[in-house]
């Protein structure tokens, strides 16, 4: 990417040269293959996940569930393949619109800078209202006490803000900490099912076809491929890794190879924990309380007291890593000239992006504040509503990157191989397409909401997409320099 001018006090990504004449640059060499990876599971919030939506996948797929939680993370990763053969030739800290620009030009390139920027948005500031009412239920869990949950959520915001203003190493220690919870917590039930044999013995029914090949499978793809919302972000700590040619790639592959497998062994695990004949019954009469009842059984009250705590922590750490995602694409843009330079400066002593967090952290707490004037509900409102288009914009940014992945390959000399640039990008494109078609076509089960809502929700994405042409058609006009550099590599 082509920095702008000294006047703009931004330095070039990763120059620290450039650095100490002028600003700092981020933290380069930070970040390992672990630390990314980190990063991207945490903001998939495995535990929320498998405890709040994993049983609605068992009451709409039968047993066979945990399968389409593999096929997912099998797509992917076939989408993974062609999209980190390209972070080998584009070295731009704008991720997914950096990649698209370069395969299909600038002004598809602006639209998706501003998908991406709304799409990481909604899929963060929507998650506030979990928080909230996640702490309620833990609350009174716990102490049976009722909470509001506006005050947790503007704490939420205070501390995840905070969270973003210091170093990237700082975060990165964080989320592994609140991660191996998580995920310690799902282990510790997996133990107790596995060693007392589940409900009536151990059993690979749900992977048996005729479980699998049933009505409900679109319907657990759906919820399935929202599971791995964020796994692509890997791309957008390039320039604070270490080894960003062969970190990047590895954090990418470890992660969704990490949840898909984890997620499938997961489900399975609550399958045996009630038996193949009753788990879809007890799912159904309890969907919220299917984990906690299964690790009460299986290991004690304790346990779920504990699975109490981490799911809040989940959600905590889940923001935390969308924030430091939004905070870098904000920066990219900053740099860019497309957002203001303000937002382009970097803390001297923590070397982040720390303009670009509390930008983020204000809008937070005004749609957060805006919501709760409302009246509106911090779950079925404030969570679905902005969350669902945050989604559907992550997801269509996935097409039209791998999209991008073939045609780049298609236009510029390089070594790579057939597989890498050719099969995998046109794969991933179909079978990413299926995925946003079955998305959209079962929205109702993820919102709630009235036609109406859910076609003003699908709508956002395209509507987002479609206003950067006339903005790319803006700057080309009015700032040429700006849209001529637009997603240049760095010098």
């Amino acid at each position: 990417m082509s920095v702008p001018a000294p006047e703009a006090a931004v330095p070039q990504a990763g120059s620290e040269a450039a650095g100490s004449e002028t600003a700092p640059g981020l933290r380069s060499g930070s970040l390992g293959t672990s630390d990314i990876a980190f990063f991207v599971v945490s903001a998939a919030a495995p535990l929320t996940v498998m405890a709040g939506v994993a049983p609605l996948a068992l009451v709409l797929g039968g047993v066979g569930a945990p399968v389409g939680y593999l096929l997912a993370g099998l797509t992917l990763a076939v989408f993974a393949v062609g999209f980190t053969t390209m972070s080998r030739h584009v070295k731009s800290g704008g991720a997914f619109y950096a990649y698209i620009t370069r395969g299909l030009g600038k002004p598809i390139g602006i639209g998706a800078a501003l998908l991406a920027l709304v799409g990481y948005n909604g899929m963060e500031i929507g998650v506030y209202g979990l928080l909230g009412t996640a702490t309620q239920d833990t609350v009174a869990a716990l102490f049976g006490t009722d909470i509001p949950w506006l005050p947790v959520s503007l704490l939420g915001l205070l501390l995840i803000g905070y969270g973003g203003y210091r170093s990237i190493d700082f975060g990165a220690k964080l989320l592994g900490v609140l991660l191996v919870a998580e995920t310690g917590i799902l282990v510790l039930l997996a133990g107790g099912v596995l060693i007392q044999g589940g409900a009536n013995g151990l059993s690979l029914t749900s992977f048996a076809p005729g479980n699998v090949f049933v009505p409900g499978t679109a319907a657990v793809l759906a919820f399935a491929f929202a599971a791995f919302t964020g796994f692509e972000s890997t791309v957008i700590y390039r320039r604070e890794a270490r080894d960003p040619q062969r970190t990047v790639p590895r954090a990418t592959y470890l992660a969704v190879g990490f949840l898909g497998l984890f997620y499938a062994f997961t489900v399975w695990i609550v399958v045996q924990a009630f038996g193949d004949a009753r788990v879809v019954q007890a799912a159904g009469e309890d969907p919220g309380g299917l984990f906690f009842a299964a690790i009460t059984t299986y290991v004690g009250g304790w346990a779920a007291d504990l699975m109490h705590v981490f799911i809040v922590t989940s959600v905590l750490a889940s923001l935390l890593a969308f924030h430091n995602a939004i905070n870098r694409y904000g920066l990219a843009l900053a740099e860019e000239g497309v957002l203001p330079r303000a937002l382009g400066r970097i803390h001297p002593r923590h070397r982040s992006p720390y303009v670009a967090g509390i930008a983020q952290t204000v809008l937070g707490a005004v749609v957060v504040l805006a919501f709760w004037a409302a009246g509106a509900d911090p779950y079925s409102q404030l969570l679905l509503w902005v969350n669902t288009p945050g989604m559907l914009g992550l997801m269509v940014l996935q097409l039209i990157a791998a999209l991008a992945v073939f045609r780049y390959f298609r236009t510029v000399p390089h070594q790579e191989g057939v597989l890498r640039t050719v099969v995998a990008p046109v794969a991933a494109a179909v079978l990413l397409t299926a995925a946003i078609v079955l998305v959209v076509d079962h929205l109702d089960l993820f919102t709630g909401a009235s036609p109406l809502v859910n076609t003003v929700l699908i709508a956002v994405a395209p509507t987002v997409f479609l206003a950067g042409l006339p903005l790319a058609a803006w700057l080309r006009r009015r700032r040429p320099e700006v849209y001529a550099d637009f997603a240049s590599e760095p010098q």
